[in-house]
């Protein structure tokens, strides 16, 4: 499948899961790397490619115009030929209530070296299991991104909750920054604000309304600020959703940094169990001191790799993903390099990311 310097990625390192995959590609698309990875999800249950990760690696290979071979369910091996990044306009189905959060992470480094405009719009679950909420991704992680130099707007047309999924959501770079700066997140600022944002849909809007009070009753009692609350909720005859879900976001906006904790409701979960799960989330990380908290612990090592400088990050808890992902960095990423300098694995770290400087090829 095409000559060139290969770069073999086994999938079962670390973790083994499809994190290393959507990363491996969206750097593959990014540096122009062609990519062989072998023992996909070789840990896992079952092995091999599942519906979600197809979409996000065909996703990456669209908008880079490259070639895939073994892109099929199942499959524990995958050749990818990348193209260039081309802006314009694309869609893509995640299917049921696959994260599209999972998606926009694939996608998100790649549409920063689009040589034009792109918007992306995703259809699947906006707030699932096992992934970060639609949320989060807007309120978090477009403004951590931000701070890099990258402008990417995440707009929510409709949630998309297990099982039903149908959400969808715009996902907009109008000026690709062609490459990130560096930063540092090892101290926090002043805090500005905290936030919490309660939705309940194809439900009694009452129970949006318990999963804030929940959220914002812990955030008082914590750290003695009045959070701003926002309440989304439908009346049944004006609700557009597919099928019945709740979840709660709850954010602290700092001066040189945000940080971010959710939770996602289930059948036979109370509201105000939501609610606090969420708000416990970001104050467990923020009590630790970091700068970053557990979620963009494991994303922000990808923009920093990339970016050109060195970059210091005090993060809430050095995850098995993360942990994989700056292996992975490693191996992929020519001159990028870095150092644990404090902590460990699932526990607080500081950590010297020196970034390759990647440019628009």
């Amino acid at each position: 499948m095409g000559s060139g310097e290969w770069v073999v990625v086994d999938g079962s390192m670390g973790e083994g899961g499809g994190q290393i995959l959507r990363t491996a590609v969206a750097l593959a698309a990014v540096l122009g790397r062609p990519l062989r990875i072998v023992n996909i999800r070789a840990k896992r249950r079952p092995p091999g490619l599942r519906p979600q990760h197809l979409t996000a690696v065909r996703a990456v290979a669209a908008i880079s115009g490259g070639k895939l071979r073994g892109a099929e369910v199942g499959s524990t091996s995958l050749e990818f030929m990348p193209g260039r990044v081309r802006g314009g306009r694309y869609r893509f189905d995640v299917g049921t209530a696959g994260s599209v959060a999972l998606i926009i992470q694939a996608l998100a480094p790649v549409l920063a070296y689009s040589d034009s405009p792109v918007e992306v719009e995703l259809t699947g679950g906006t707030d699932v299991p096992m992934a970060p909420t639609i949320d989060y991704m807007r309120e978090v992680f477009a403004r951590i991104v931000a701070m890099l130099g990258y402008e990417i707007e995440i707009r929510v047309l409709r949630r998309g909750h297990y099982p039903r999924g149908g959400g969808r959501v715009v996902v907009r770079v109008p000026d690709p920054p062609g490459g990130f700066r560096a930063r540092s997140f090892v101290e926090r600022g002043p805090l500005k604000g905290v936030y919490v944002r309660s939705h309940a849909v194809r439900l009694p809007g009452s129970i949006a309304e318990r999963q804030a009070r929940s959220a914002a009753s812990l955030v008082r009692e914590r750290l003695g600020v009045e959070p701003i609350v926002r309440i989304e909720a439908y009346k049944p005859h004006s609700d557009p959703h597919l099928g019945p879900g709740t979840g709660v976001l709850v954010w602290a906006v700092f001066g040189e940094t945000v940080m971010g904790g959710d939770s996602i409701g289930k059948k036979g979960k109370p509201a105000e169990v939501v609610g606090r799960e969420a708000a416990e989330s970001l104050l467990e990380d923020m009590a630790t001191g970091a700068a970053l908290d557990r979620h963009m612990s494991d994303m922000a090592p990808v923009y920093l790799a990339l970016a050109g400088g060195v970059s210091t990050v005090f993060g809430a808890r050095l995850t098995g993903h993360a942990s994989t992902i700056l292996e992975l960095l490693s191996i992929m990423v020519d001159g990028f390099e870095y150092r644990i300098l404090e902590g460990g694995l699932e526990r607080p770290f500081k950590a010297e990311l020196r970034g390759a400087g990647v440019s628009p090829r």
